[in-house]
C-alpha cells in the first residue's frame, strides 16, 4: 500500500485521512495539540468556548450529509434547529435576518425609499455587477445599502467594497430578485432558502466533538510543526519518513519555504502577495435571548457579530449562564475589548479571548487562475491542497468536506 502524508489536521484533513485510511497508509501531521483547527474549542469557566467562530454544520450536498452522518447518530449525539438571527440597528431596532425580507419594519419614509429603488431596478435589471459594492446596490437597492449591507461588511472585510470581486464571496451572497424581495415583504415569509436557515448542533462538546470524533482512527503526531516537504524525484520525505503522495491541507503562506526538490517555475510567487483577515472571538455570558445569530453594522463599536453559542446547547454554558463568542475581524487588545463590550446590546460580561491570525482569505481578481496553475504542477508531484487555507476559498465547514470529497476522488 501506498503511503500518504496528510498535513494539518483541520476539518479538511480529517476528511481526506478518513476517506483514504481504507485504500492507502495515512499519517496525519498535525503542529496544535489536539484536531480540528479553526473549530477546536475549549471549556473556560464551564462554559463551551469556540475559539474562532460557532461552528454548525448542515450542507446542500448529499454525498456530504451522507458521509457525514455515517460517522455520528444523528438522534442521539445531535440538536436540530432553526436558524433565529436578527440584525442589531444602533437605534435598538432589531430586524429579523435577512432584513430585506422585513423592510416593513423599518420607519415609513425608509420603507417608502427602499421600494422605490427596488422597482426602479426591476425596471433597469439586477445584473452587471462588477464587484461587491456594485451587487449590493444592484440587488437592495441604495438605503438597505446604506443602513446595512455597507456598514456590516465593511467592519467585517476592513475595505473598501468596490475592491472586492465577486468571485471571492461566490456562493455566500444573497440572490433574491425584486419579485421575492417584495412578495417575502408582503406575506411577510420567513426566508428558509439559504443552506444554514436550519442546523445540527452537537449535544455535548461543540464543533471539538466533530473533531475529536474523525480523529478516534487515524494516525495522527500531535505538536508536529512541519517545516520541510522534500521531493527526491520519487518520494517525499515529511518529518524523516517517505511518503508516496502528500495531502497539503494547511496554509498556502507557508508552502514556498516548506517545498524543496520541486521545480515551481514561478507559480509560488503570487502567494506572498495573498491577503487575509484573522479574528479576534470573545467568550462572555450575555443576557437571556432567544437568538442564534445577532449582526451588527453599527460604528458605535468594533465587532461585527455575536455567535450566541449558548443557545446552541444547553451544554455549552456554566450553571445559570448564557455564553456567547463575540467577533472582532483582526487583533484587538483586552482593553479595547472590554471598551468595546460596554457599548454592545445584552450586556455582554467578558471571560476569554483568542486571536487567530488566519480565518478569512481574500481573493483578487486573478487568485483562483493562480491557485489552480499551481495545483496543476503540484498534482505532477503527487502533491494536492485541499482547504480554507490551502484552497485559499472562503469555505464553511460543510463546504471543506466536500472539496476534500471532491480531491480524494481524483487519487
Amino acid at each position: 500500500m501506498e503511503r500518504i502524508a496528510v498535513i494539518g489536521a483541520g476539518v479538511s484533513g480529517l476528511t481526506v485521512a478518513n476517506l483514504l485510511k481504507h485504500k492507502y497508509i495515512v499519517k496525519v501531521f498535525e503542529k496544535e495539540a489536539v484536531p480540528g483547527g479553526l473549530i477546536r474549542c475549549r471549556r473556560v469557566q464551564g462554559n463551551l468556548f469556540h475559539i474562532c467562530g460557532g461552528h454548525i454544520f448542515n450542507s446542500r450536498r448529499s454525498d456530504v450529509l451522507d458521509w457525514f452522518w455515517a460517522h455520528f447518530d444523528r438522534e442521539s449525539e445531535f440538536l436540530k434547529a432553526d436558524r433565529n438571527s436578527v440584525v442589531a440597528f444602533p437605534d435598538g431596532r432589531k430586524v429579523p435576518y435577512p432584513v430585506e425580507d422585513h423592510v416593513y419594519l423599518f420607519p415609513e419614509e425608509t420603507q417608502k425609499k427602499v421600494v422605490s429603488e427596488l422597482v426602479e431596478l426591476a425596471s433597469k435589471g439586477q445584473g452587471g455587477a462588477e464587484n461587491f459594492e456594485e451587487f449590493l446596490q444592484k440587488r437592495f437597492g441604495r438605503t438597505l445599502y446604506e443602513l446595512y449591507f455597507k456598514p456590516y461588511n465593511e467592519k467585517v472585510w476592513r475595505r473598501p467594497l468596490g475592491t472586492v470581486p465577486l468571485s471571492w464571496l461566490e456562493g455566500k451572497l444573497p440572490m433574491p430578485s425584486v419579485q421575492e424581495i417584495l412578495f417575502n415583504n408582503i406575506n411577510r415569509v420567513q426566508e428558509k432558502a439559504f443552506v444554514h436557515s436550519s442546523f445540527w448542533y452537537e449535544k455535548k462538546g461543540g464543533s471539538q466533538f466533530i473533531a475529536d470524533r474523525l480523529s478516534e482512527s487515524l494516525d495522527i503526531v500531535y505538536g508536529a510543526d512541519i517545516a520541510s516537504l522534500s521531493f527526491d524525484g520519487a518520494k517525499w520525505t515529511v518529518a524523516g519518513e517517505l511518503f508516496d503522495v502528500v495531502v497539503f491541507c494547511g496554509n498556502l503562506k507557508d508552502l514556498p519555504q516548506m517545498l524543496h526538490g520541486v521545480d515551481a517555475g514561478g507559480r509560488l510567487d503570487f502567494i506572498d502577495g495573498l491577503e487575509y483577515h484573522g479574528t479576534t472571538s470573545v467568550l462572555c455570558t450575555i443576557d437571556a435571548n432567544p437568538y442564534s445569530w445577532v449582526y451588527q453594522p453599527g460604528h458605535e463599536h468594533k465587532s461585527h457579530r455575536i455567535i450566541c453559542t449558548g443557545n446552541f446547547a444547553e451544554s455549552n454554558n456554566a450553571p445559570g449562564k448564557l455564553s456567547a463568542s463575540i467577533e472582532f475581524t483582526d487583533d484587538i487588545s483586552k482593553e479595547e475589548i472590554i471598551d468595546n463590550l460596554s457599548r454592545m446590546p445584552f450586556h455582554p460580561e467578558y471571560i476569554d479571548h483568542n486571536y487567530s491570525r488566519y480565518t478569512y482569505p481574500i481573493q483578487d481578481a486573478h487568485t483562483r487562475e493562480q491557485v489552480a496553475a499551481l495545483k496543476d504542477m503540484l498534482a505532477g508531484y503527487r502533491l494536492y491542497l485541499s482547504g480554507r487555507f490551502a484552497d485559499w476559498e472562503y469555505y464553511n465547514m460543510d463546504v471543506a468536506m466536500g472539496a476534500a470529497m471532491d480531491l480524494c476522488k481524483t487519487l
